[in-house]
């Protein structure tokens, strides 16, 4: 080859950051879609590109709401859930002769209005369906002269049934008759959940929490603990998990509701275990109003915040409040401060009103860490999580590195300084405030024969202003 002028490019010296998996999630619920990789979901996506991705399910739901609040790329993994949803007796208005029934697996929870729209019998009668208690509409559908119509993707089947009476049965439908129906959704496992959760094991892409999906009690949240320890620990995943409190019955005490929750979270002592004990009657993406565990909004806005920065936030112009054309109302009837307290103080994640404020905001983003822990909130457990991530990767740049075994020291600090280099990032943008690595004395004696680095860490978080407190007095007269 001849000689010439050669240019090699030498790209990464700005030390822009890389990708950190920051508000990137993983969320885990019922569909009947069959994937055996995740399902991409992004914020650009409308109602209807969610939903046929995920179907008509509660993981579509779930997506929505997380969407609606600011996630930006969501993985979502769809479980076929064991334990089957349920339907409720249809119910008719109108003085037609015929009938409905309906039967079938439902995929949601569905409320179901059926109205007739043209007069007549099977394959002369003509009806609109919805299955969002009447929000919106299909297009207008011929009775079939089978008296069977499957709703698409419900998991649901119609059977038409003309009147009994021969002569009425020419009209067995008439115009404005309504039927209407509900169904529970499927329900996944503990089983469902921790086989959706071994996925992740294998999952090349880097993401920062799950949410598991669906209403769930305390032997879950146990079980989910220990997976998630393990996927931490053993496969160098870390990850903090948001689960879902099963709503309380609607005709119960709360206050003795909330108690037993407060004894079913002693149960669980874990820095990345979150539970979220909010509801409230929600606008959903798709313009229906559903009552909801308020989980999916808190995941649109952990996408949306800095790690270090509380989505509890009260500011308006950061906009982590929710407006009451969205979230109508909290839920249940009596879910107020003695409530909200109570369950703060056991340590779920809640929502709650202010006075003086508009609408609704996370109150407190409690983790159910153990008495006494550095980690109580998901905004200290953001950033730790961060920096394990960060100085993973950066340390395994080291991993099988030659050393001269005359100056091991000097030699382990020259390689500290650049594994601390995800922490300066984090200084610059202010995520933590500011941090010591030290390499651990002792490595002439221990390093030739177990060949280990050890450094230690310690960082500066950013501080929360969690309570206000005011002296207020009228002040004397100057003379």
């Amino acid at each position: 080859m001849l000689r010439d002028v050669k240019t090699t490019v030498s790209d990464g010296l700005l030390g822009f950051a890389t990708a950190t998996g920051d508000g990137l999630s993983v969320k885990i619920g019922a569909s009947p879609i069959v994937s055996n990789a995740p399902v991409i979901i992004t914020g650009d996506m409308d109602a209807g590109e969610i939903r046929e991705r995920l179907g008509l399910s509660p993981l579509a739901d779930a997506a929505m709401d997380a969407v609606q609040s600011g996630a930006g790329r969501i993985f979502c993994i769809p479980v076929a859930a064991a334990t089957a949803g349920t339907l409720t007796p249809v119910t008719k208005e109108g003085k037609g002769g015929g009938s409905l029934t309906v039967d079938g697996s439902p995929t949601n929870a569905f409320q179901v209005v059926i109205q007739i729209t043209a007069q007549g019998g099977l394959n002369t009668a003509a009806f609109k369906a919805s299955v969002n208690g009447g929000y919106s509409f299909s297009d207008e559908v011929t009775v079939p002269a089978t008296g069977s119509h499957v709703l698409d993707g419900t998991g649901l089947t119609l059977h038409f049934a003309e009147a009994v009476d021969t002569e009425e049965q020419a009209s067995s439908f008439l115009v404005d008759d309504t039927f209407r129906f509900g169904s529970t959704a499927p329900a996944m496992t503990n089983g469902d959940v921790l086989s959706a959760m071994d996925k992740l094991k294998v999952l090349s892409q880097e993401f920062e929490f799950i949410h598991i999906v669906g209403g769930s009690t305390s032997p879950l949240w146990q079980a989910v603990s220990e997976a998630q320890k393990e996927l931490a620990g053993s496969h160098q995943k870390p990850a903090f998990i948001l689960l879902e409190a099963a709503l309380p019955e609607e005709d119960g005490d709360l206050h003795e509701w909330a108690f037993q929750m407060e004894a079913d979270r002693k149960k669980i002592k874990n820095t990345d275990i979150q539970v979220c004990a909010a509801w409230g009657r929600l606008v959903r993406l798709d313009g229906s109003t559903q009552i909801v565990n308020l989980a999916g909004l808190v995941s649109g806005r952990y996408a949306k915040a800095p790690v270090q920065e509380s989505v509890g936030k009260t500011r308006p112009e950061l906009g982590y409040g929710f407006p009451e054309k969205q979230l109508q109302e909290l839920l249940p009837a009596g879910y107020d401060n003695t409530v909200i307290e109570l369950l703060d103080t056991a340590g779920y994640l809640t929502f709650r009103k202010y006075d003086g404020l508009d609408g609704f905001y996370i109150y407190h983003t409690k983790m159910m860490s153990p008495d006494g822990s550095d980690y109580r909130y998901a905004e200290d457990v953001r950033v730790r999580n961060k920096i394990v991530r960060e100085i993973r990767k950066q340390g395994l740049l080291f991993k099988n590195d030659d050393i001269d075994l005359a100056n091991i020291q000097g030699e382990l600090e020259a390689r500290a300084k650049f594994i601390a280099a995800p922490l300066d990032r984090m200084v610059s943008s202010k995520e933590i405030g500011s941090y010591d690595i030290i390499v651990l004395d002792g490595h002439e004696e221990t390093f030739p024969e177990d060949e280990t680095m050890r450094v230690k860490i310690r960082y500066l978080s950013r501080g929360y202003i969690r309570e206000i407190m005011v002296d207020l007095g009228r002040a004397p007269v100057s003379l």
